[in-house]
């Protein structure tokens, strides 16, 4: 694979001046965001890179295990900043809960299984099959967690008369839980359909340049994303399935304030 200079990286540098640039004629009013972003990602990328570098050298299952856990420990951090309002311990504690099983699940299931690496804690397969899991699980989980909040926010008149007449707090809002695993689901789906037509996914892309055969990137970019899908849906049924039971009191009547507050 073709070496990228740091000048050359350098030329690149050019796409955020046009982004920034558009930004201001737009008067979006996005331009300092875009370079803290620009820049963090620059820094956090460089960084990771040596660190993998290291990792990849000398193989551990504590430094895989480590690492892992961080990863895990930011998805869950970013997913609980991504969602607007306060929400109670008790379902910031099953949305962890969603991630980490779902996510944990797929990702041993796919590198034993599928792909069956030895030693099971080699880092050159583990850690960035473990990104891309992570990575769509958090979102999938943010999603629906969203989608959830709002739709109870929304649609507490209708649940209320619901509860009134006699319905169990799950089928009161099954509505809701539906639309919320729709929601968390869909754009999995979306990136599935769009596959090998629309795009070349990354890991396709990156073992073709690296020298791979098509065939073999595609079979691997076929399994990540059996695997990712199937993160994101067990989260997701985790997610809802259990998150809603948040939203009523130990009486099944709806909490106050959708049962947002702590």
């Amino acid at each position: 694979m073709k070496d990228v200079s740091f000048l050359q990286l350098a030329f690149a540098y050019l796409f955020m001046v046009i982004v920034l640039v558009l930004s201001y004629r737009t008067k979006v009013g996005r331009e300092k965001e875009i370079v803290i972003a620009c820049f963090r990602m620059t820094v956090q990328l460089i960084a990771v890179g040596y660190l993998l570098t290291i990792v990849f050298a000398n193989p551990n299952p504590v430094w895989t295990i480590l690492i892992i856990g961080l990863m895990g420990f930011f998805a869950v951090d970013n997913i609980k900043k991504r969602i607007r309002g306060n929400i109670s311990e008790q379902f910031k504690r099953i949305i962890a809960l969603s991630m980490w099983i779902s996510s944990l699940v797929c990702l041993l299931y796919f590198v034993l299984i599928v792909i069956g690496i030895s030693p099971w804690y080699n880092p050159q397969y583990f850690i960035p099959v473990a990104g891309m899991i992570f990575g769509n699980s958090m979102n999938g989980i943010a999603l629906g967690a969203t989608r959830l909040i709002k739709g109870f926010e929304e649609q507490a008149p209708r649940i209320e008369t619901a509860l009134m007449l006699g319905a169990t707090p799950k089928k009161a809002a099954m509505p809701i839980l539906r639309d919320a695993f729709d929601n968390a689901l869909m754009p999995t789906i979306n990136s599935m359909l769009g596959m090998g037509i629309v795009s070349l996914p990354g890991m396709m892309t990156g073992q073709i340049l690296a020298g791979n055969s098509p065939l073999i990137a595609t079979r691997y970019q076929i399994g990540i994303m059996l695997a990712i899908a199937g993160s994101v849906a067990l989260a997701s049924a985790l997610l809802v399935e259990f998150g809603y039971k948040t939203f009523f009191n130990k009486k099944d009547q709806l909490q106050e304030m959708t049962g947002c507050r702590k």
